[in-house]
């Protein structure tokens, strides 16, 4: 890779890093990592993404599922489907390694310099989405813990403490790629330990009743929202942390790594959040839920834990927005990119916290932004294939055509397909209607995007020419 190429990418030549001594902050931004600052093993990548799911928003998934009317059987059913969708981060994360950039950095060979433009903008919007939520989350316990010890806050208070997380929510990605998956894997342990806690308290109360399942269309629902909570989520994240690992990596094993490391902490967590909504209904309240029904020794702990939580969650979505926006083309260094995220988040973060509307924004949140990213994850694994993992530096430099038309034309037939099944609170697709509300929107969304994206691509040999 040239000096100009590296530059075309990012818009500075980053100073040389070597495996042995890294700098503080992360000095690479979109720019292709050279071959021998790769370092690290499946297994790490793994291991980053239990320390990322072991958190408390994923048993708020779970009791969701309850709210949405499933029975015990079914909410099951819907978490090992949902958590099936991880095959896909693993499937994603194998053009890291392949290409040595960012997830939407190598979109470009798919859709073009240009054209990637507006995928991008789409991942940036829904990233902005992730840390409002968790920004939400780790203010509403932070102000329950003050509440615990007798302090009242006001909204002048309150404007505080989302103002105060939201700095410090952003301290990890401007340090970059090496902290936030040395700290995530660190966490793997005392997280562990406070959900089995949560559940030995759960379990002497839990008894589980006869009730009356939910319709298909409220099952095929749960089942989009605990794949949109899940794997499927992350897609366009996978490649933004497995760009360090070198192009020799297995690819079954980083595949089987991720699943394992994603699926497994999940599914457990979001079992444990149906058990939980079953012994207390009002937990799907994360905060004031949970709260009133545990005792004082674990509450207290437990908010402070989730605050922790929320942070080094904030961290991964912070770090793939800020390279994001480079990959939009915007003159940014990544630091910068990741301060500028930061204050967008901490204002729709105050809104939402001032509004108290923290689960309609995340039930709705989560299923609209299916609509592209279903599709997207289809065109971005297919579009890998067929390449048979190689990428050509120019069609990630800028140098390969403005507008990938085969991209963009399956991600519409994708996207269109997605708003057809969709059936959310403000919005019913019209095949949704017209089946009784089923949402097949991640299904139709996926396999759209990815047949016509294949049909439309498959007799160019990927290897010598673009799309």
């Amino acid at each position: 890779m040239t000096a100009d190429a590296t530059v075309a990418l990012s818009g500075q030549q980053p100073p040389p890093i070597t495996t042995a001594s890294q700098p503080l902050i992360e000095k690479h931004g979109i720019d292709l990592i050279d071959h021998d600052e790769r370092h690290g093993t499946a297994r790490q990548i793994g291991m980053m993404w239990s320390g990322l799911v072991l958190n408390v928003q994923v048993v708020v998934y779970g009791a969701l599922l309850v709210v949405f009317g499933l029975n015990w059987w079914q909410c099951v059913l819907a978490i090992l489907l949902g958590n099936l969708t991880w095959v896909l981060t693993g499937l994603c994360s194998l053009a890291g390694p392949a290409a040595g950039t960012t997830t939407f950095t190598i979109n470009r060979a798919a859709f073009g310099h240009h054209g990637n433009r507006l995928l991008a903008l789409f991942n940036w919007v829904m990233q902005i989405g992730y840390e409002v939520l968790d920004l939400a989350l780790m203010s509403l316990a932070a102000i329950a813990l003050f509440g615990l010890a007798g302090v009242t806050l006001g909204t002048p208070g309150t404007v505080t403490v989302v103002l105060a997380l939201a700095v410090a929510q952003s301290l990890l990605p401007i340090l970059g790629h090496r902290a936030i998956t040395k700290v995530l894997r660190s966490l793997i342990i005392p997280f562990t330990a406070l959900f089995l806690v949560l559940a030995w308290l759960t379990a002497s109360r839990l008894e589980i009743t006869t009730v009356a399942p939910g319709s298909l269309a409220v099952f095929l629902g749960g089942v989009a929202l605990a794949a949109s909570g899940s794997g499927l989520g992350w897609c366009p994240n996978a490649a933004d942390y497995s760009r360090y690992l070198p192009p020799t990596v297995s690819k079954k094993a980083l595949v089987g790594w991720v699943f394992v490391g994603g699926a497994l902490p999940q599914s457990v967590l979001m079992l444990l959040g149906v058990a939980v909504a079953m012994v207390i209904p009002a937990a799907t309240d994360p905060i004031g839920g949970l709260t009133t029904g545990y005792p004082a020794w674990f509450v207290v702990p437990y908010l402070i834990f989730l605050i922790i939580q929320m942070i080094t969650v904030n961290a991964v979505d912070l770090y793939s927005s800020g390279v994001t926006l480079q990959a939009m083309g915007i003159r940014i260094g990544r630091w910068q990119a990741v301060a500028v995220d930061g204050v967008i988040c901490a204002a729709v973060g105050l809104l939402v916290v001032l509004s108290g509307s923290f689960n309609a924004f995340l039930g709705n949140f989560l299923l609209f932004m299916i609509v592209w990213f279903a599709p997207w994850a289809g065109i971005f694994i297919v579009d890998y294939l067929l390449r048979r993992g190689s990428y050509e530096p120019r069609l990630l430099t800028g140098g390969g055509p403005g507008f990938g038309y085969r991209g963009l034309a399956a991600q519409a037939a994708g996207m269109i397909a997605a708003l057809l099944w969709l059936n959310t609170t403000p919005f019913v697709g019209p095949l949704a209607a017209a089946t009784g509300g089923l949402d097949l929107s991640a299904p139709a969304g996926l396999i759209v995007g990815a047949i016509t994206y294949y049909l439309l691509s498959r007799r160019i040999t990927l290897s010598a020419k673009e799309i």
